[in-house]
């Protein structure tokens, strides 16, 4: 498998903690389109959206996945990566697009109980399970759209590291 495989889905979903770890099972890199950024600008997302917007952190994020992609190499992306149509048509053509799917109710779970260290600010303002079931609404025909396989994302991450072998497998078999 020499193809990028790209991570999608919404934040929570385990995109980071699965990518770390299929890119070991399969051998290869692992690249987080937001920690990518936060090197390369030395500008947390917050600081990023703070100064320029959330229409410039889409750009730069849009530059980023660019930047990071390669051969043999695990992608997570941000969970807003698929709102930019050539992102999504993007990862599609140059690899392989798992979508991480999880519902509402266990992405937030996640996120109250995981706290991420300077994390995004949030999109509505709202309490974080109100504005996870809406931005998911919004996004959910995007993930689908964009993913070549749609995992179960609610396991643990071994469990779901092994359906995306799986998946990539029977992919390559057919």
């Amino acid at each position: 498998m020499t193809q990028p495989i790209y991570l999608v889905g919404a934040r929570g979903c385990g995109k980071t903690t699965v990518g770390v770890a299929l890119a070991q099972a399969l051998g290869c890199n692992f690249v987080d389109t937001d920690h990518y950024l936060l090197t390369s600008t030395k500008m947390s997302v917050a600081d990023i959206v703070a100064q320029e917007g959330w229409d410039g952190f889409r750009r730069r994020e849009s530059g980023a996945l660019k930047s990071v992609t390669a051969p043999n190499t695990v992608i997570a992306t941000g969970g807003g990566m698929v709102l930019a149509e050539s992102n999504r048509h993007f990862m599609r053509e140059q690899g392989v697009v798992i979508y991480l799917r999880a519902p509402a109710q266990i992405l937030a779970s996640r996120l109250e109980a995981f706290p991420e260290e300077g994390q995004r600010p949030t999109l509505t303002g709202r309490p974080i399970t109100d504005e996870i079931v809406d931005v998911l609404a919004a996004r959910e025909a995007l993930y689908n759209q964009a993913a070549h396989h749609v995992i179960d994302a609610t396991r643990p991450p071994a469990e779901i590291v092994e359906a995306v072998i799986a998946a990539l497998h029977k992919a390559h078999a057919s």
